[in-house]
């Protein structure tokens, strides 16, 4: 096949001792996934259906090791979001939630980054949140556990801090969707693809960081990352 452009870079995510990279295809995001940062949203924390957002693979950067990623233009408060990411393995529609988990390649901590200001004059005027989270480098992730190597945690602390100060403290046992629930029902929408990527969502605590701040984001047994804000 004949190419008119060259085509894109292939956006990878490292793997927890090993040398094979994941290829990521796509970037779905639950929203409002903890109750508690439901309700600093001024939202209802009640168990309705989820909902769903995507970001671009461009917005993926690999934060193995420490890494910079550019304060975004068009923004004064630009937020930072923990989540636990999940990686498919095997896609699929219509996935019973008792067989989710089946189609996990692993798991990793990132960081779901995001024009606030933006997302929420969007959202106020009933209009798309694109430019508040589905931007470049928006989403810092670290290297991916396989499922097979450290099985499904359903339960572990998960935390960041910001300049050494806590910010975001919490458990992903506390998601109101779980990653198989999450899966199912996103399945029924949008039938899944290997190198699929899901962000699970964010505790309570979300709040601005501006350049030259230094966020710590780690789940137990998954490790942790460092992302530094730079300029523009």
């Amino acid at each position: 096949m004949k190419l008119a452009l060259e085509a894109p870079a292939l956006n990878t995510l490292a793997v927890n001792g090993r040398e094979e990279r994941f290829p990521v295809n796509r970037v779905y995001c639950v929203g409002r996934n903890y109750a508690a940062h439901a309700r600093e949203m001024g939202k209802d924390p009640d168990r309705e259906p989820p909902f769903f957002f995507m970001k671009p693979a461009s917005a993926v950067v690999d934060a193995a090791s420490p890494v910079g990623i550019p304060y975004p233009p068009h923004t004064k408060n630009y937020h930072h979001e923990i989540e636990l990411v999940v990686a498919i393995k095997k896609g699929g529609r219509d996935i019973p939630a008792d067989r989710a988990l089946e189609h996990v390649y692993g798991y990793a901590v990132g960081l779901d980054m995001t024009r606030r200001d933006l997302q929420l004059e969007a959202r106020d005027k009933g209009r798309p949140w694109e430019f508040g989270k589905s931007f470049a480098q928006s989403a810092p992730i670290g290297p991916l556990f396989r499922a097979e190597d450290i099985g499904h945690p359903g339960a572990a602390a998960i935390r960041l801090t910001v300049n050494g100060e806590p910010r975001q403290a919490s458990d992903i046992g506390k998601l109101i969707w779980s990653v198989a629930e999450s899966i199912s029902v996103l399945s029924a929408f949008d039938e899944l693809q290997p190198g699929d990527l899901l962000m699970t969502g964010t505790p309570e605590g979300v709040n601005a960081v501006v350049a030259g701040d230094v966020m710590r984001g780690a789940i137990d047994g998954l490790g942790e990352i460092e992302v530094r804000v730079t300029g523009q």
